[in-house]
């Protein structure tokens, strides 16, 4: 596994293996709170939010204790105004390059096969800002499946893309050019036939929240949160790609690549979330402690922490509640650490071998935006 030998990851012997294999098969679970036990406050706490209307509920680490984030708990951002929507009036219309345009009642949506998914969404900049360190949260959603939709309407065959418009809506200056744009992301016309793909009027088993779209948004499973489109009202089939504020212009990754010698400078837009993990917590009950996080972004093999700058240690992963696209829950048993500052960081690993990089890997150094940081987060601890 040549990435796993880039980054030094060495497992050493099938008894190591072994070992590893029996804490994932043990099944502990992290959230139980023992009798006494207390949260120890992380020492670098986030900045006050300078953007609360647009930036709201963010995750609080150290009170992460469920495997679902309960509805009033979980963030929303808005890049435009917050609309309120009367579902009796609202419609959801189908068109574009289609054969039978639809337009479709919230009644209508809900008469249709009902699915449900576990889904982690994250916020691509989520850990890009000082600020923003709480832009995730897991959920169950419920809506019904957008590609049996989409085979109704009749794509036609110049249709390449798919655009979900927002009723959220904004003034826009490109270019001297002073415009209104509602939200809209795109995706192709293969990746939004995905099975997985909802649209989704129902989260936690009750209506979707105001801020988190109602009274329908996409859910998109494996993407970040942007393209998790909000308060839904168009979909529109197209036979180019689509070049909007939030597609070409914000929302894009630029980074350093080198190729043969030479550095060459890339842009692309957010799309696919990244491999990731982070410390949520520790614990304290009597004189043991205990470190609790969470990985996601992709298929999670095994998560390791690191103290200080001692070796990794593998964690152990929590099996008692999990679905295919939602979070791991992860903890370590800290033994007798010594008073005064430590450091916490942790990496996942994925089923492939992908590894979340370090800060100084120059997938993150020579990265120039904010968006997908998927960096090993850090926190910094005192014990007393």
């Amino acid at each position: 596994m040549p990435d796993l030998q880039r980054r030094e990851f060495i497992v050493q012997g099938s008894a190591v293996l072994a070992a590893i294999a029996g804490l994932y098969a043990s099944g502990v679970n992290a959230f139980p709170t023992q009798t006494g036990e207390k949260v120890i406050p992380w020492l670098d706490q986030p900045t006050e939010n300078p953007n609360p209307a647009v930036i709201q509920t963010q995750l609080v680490w150290e009170d992460l204790d469920t495997f679902i984030t309960p509805n009033d708990k979980f963030f929303s951002i808005a890049h435009f105004n917050r609309p309120t929507i009367d579902e009796k009036s609202w419609s959801l219309d189908i068109g574009g390059l289609v054969k039978k345009p639809l337009k479709l009642t919230l009644a209508d949506i809900k008469a249709r096969p009902r699915q449900e998914v576990v889904f982690t969404v994250e916020c691509s900049g989520n850990h890009g800002f000082p600020f923003f360190t709480g832009g995730i949260g897991n959920a169950r959603w419920a809506g019904t499946p957008l590609a049996p939709i989409l085979q109704e309407a009749g794509v036609l065959d110049s249709g390449i893309e798919v655009v979900f418009f927002g009723t959220d809506k904004g003034d826009v200056e490109i270019r001297d050019i002073k415009m209104q744009q509602n939200f809209a992301r795109s995706m192709s016309f293969a990746d939004a036939m995905n099975p997985g793909n909802l649209l989704c009027y129902e989260m936690n088993g009750a209506s979707l929240p105001t801020p988190n779209g109602f009274p329908l948004r996409l859910i998109a499973l494996g993407w970040y949160g942007i393209a998790n489109v909000k308060w839904l009202k168009e979909i529109e089939v197209r036979d180019t790609r689509f070049m909007s504020l939030l597609m070409a212009r914000d929302y894009v990754t630029i980074r350093e690549e080198e190729h043969n010698g030479e550095t060459r400078w890339i842009e692309t837009s957010v799309g696919r979330a990244r491999i990731k993990s982070a410390p949520a917590k520790v614990t304290q009950t009597g004189s043991g402690y205990r470190i609790i996080g969470a990985a996601w972004g992709a298929p999670i093999d095994r998560v390791e922490v690191q103290i200080d700058q001692t070796p990794w240690k593998p964690a152990i992963i929590d099996h008692s509640e999990e679905a295919e696209h939602a979070w791991k829950i992860w903890s370590l048993d800290w033994a007798n650490p010594s008073p005064g500052e430590h450091t916490v960081t942790s990496r996942a690993i994925s089923t492939t071998g992908q590894i979340q990089p370090a800060m100084d890997d120059p997938l993150i150094a020579k990265k120039h935006t904010y968006w997908e940081s998927n960096g090993q987060v850090t926190r910094h601890i005192r014990i007393s």
